[in-house]
């Protein structure tokens, strides 16, 4: 209703995040390369993708939202989003793919979030032998099956997320509450207006998207896209700057390399990043003048931190994600 929305609205402007615990380490000065058109390294919450099934988004109102944590779990608990701001929270930069992006495609974006660890919520109830599952569930009903090994990884910041790039999440983003998981497109982790996980198995248990054809596990798969020039574009016979992002996410991007028509692959410079579980900007100085002028096609690649070369294979976003190299024609002029 629109008095439940503006219900909503208004405990969501009233309300004041703590600090963080943990603060995210601060975006190192070299991250933004500010090419024009190129991404910005933090994605503003207005310009972020969002993919949902939800025909409306969903109010929820915090005084009244809980999180169950329930299942094969030794304890199990709830807890109110009072409760929930009165934990250390921790701070952490993550970006999120989703896995109907296409090739060069713009549903990925980075947000520096803030969450308390999924991981110490269920060493809270004390998960079960046997179990390798969490089915969250969103107010609205959309479910995601999310590997248990992801989300006790130690090393892992999956979040039970409150609060996106300074301020608490926007509705549309899953206020009062979401998961954000590095490493795993949204379809098995993004859970936004959380309100259940449910400690279970791959064997007992399906979400929404693994009876509609998709994988059920959905890690994310090595990406780089232009970004500038755009496709179609005219350049003078001259130095270009040629720019777009890579990702990686929780593995880290190692190195990018562009290649013009079907010469040789050449090194792009990478700019800097807080970590592997970001997307990482590059650049490259192409000299257009020297191609000569008429139609020619740049391609991107990157490489990961373990050494996986992005793959040229083709393959669409069903069922796992879409694969190959990204490439614009240009006209030099």
């Amino acid at each position: 209703s629109t008095a439940g929305t503006r219900a909503v609205t208004a405990a969501r402007d009233a309300l004041r995040l703590p600090a963080p615990a943990t603060p995210a380490p601060a975006v190192p000065a070299g991250a933004d390369l500010d090419v024009p058109g190129l991404a910005p390294y933090v994605t503003p919450n207005d310009d972020f993708y969002r993919i949902d099934t939800a025909l409306r988004v969903p109010q929820v109102d915090p005084d009244s939202w809980t999180l169950r944590v329930t299942g094969l779990v030794d304890e199990p608990f709830e807890i109110t989003f009072d409760d929930l701001l009165a934990l250390p929270l921790v701070e952490h930069h993550v970006t999120l793919t989703c896995v109907s992006n296409e090739v060069g495609g713009d549903l990925v974006g980075n947000a520096r979030w803030l969450g308390y660890p999924v991981r110490e919520l269920l060493a809270r109830a004390g998960v079960q032998g046997g179990a390798d599952m969490v089915l969250s569930t969103s107010a609205d009903g959309w479910t995601a099956s999310t590997p248990l090994d992801v989300l006790t990884d130690p090393g892992r910041a999956c979040l039970l997320a409150v609060g996106m790039n300074g301020e608490p999440l926007p509705a549309e983003h899953g206020f009062p509450a979401r998961l954000v998981v590095p490493g795993l497109y949204g379809y098995v982790s993004a859970t936004k207006w959380v309100t259940e996980l449910e400690v279970t198995t791959f064997a007992d248990d399906v979400a929404y998207w693994s009876t509609r054809g998709w994988a059920e596990r959905g890690p994310i798969k090595l990406a780089s896209r232009i970004d500038t020039p755009r496709a179609g574009a005219s350049v003078d016979a001259r130095r270009v700057t040629v720019a777009g992002v890579a990702w990686a996410q929780h593995t880290g991007v190692a190195a990018v390399e562009v290649r013009v028509d079907d010469g040789p692959w050449e090194p792009a410079t990478l700019a800097a990043t807080v970590g592997p579980d970001t997307w990482r900007q590059w650049s490259y100085v192409w000299d257009a003048g020297a191609v000569g002028t008429g139609d020619h096609r740049l391609t991107v690649r990157a490489t990961d931190a373990d050494g996986t070369v992005q793959t040229a294979d083709v393959a669409p976003p069903v069922p796992d994600g879409a694969s190959g190299h990204h490439d614009v024609e240009v006209t030099v002029r």
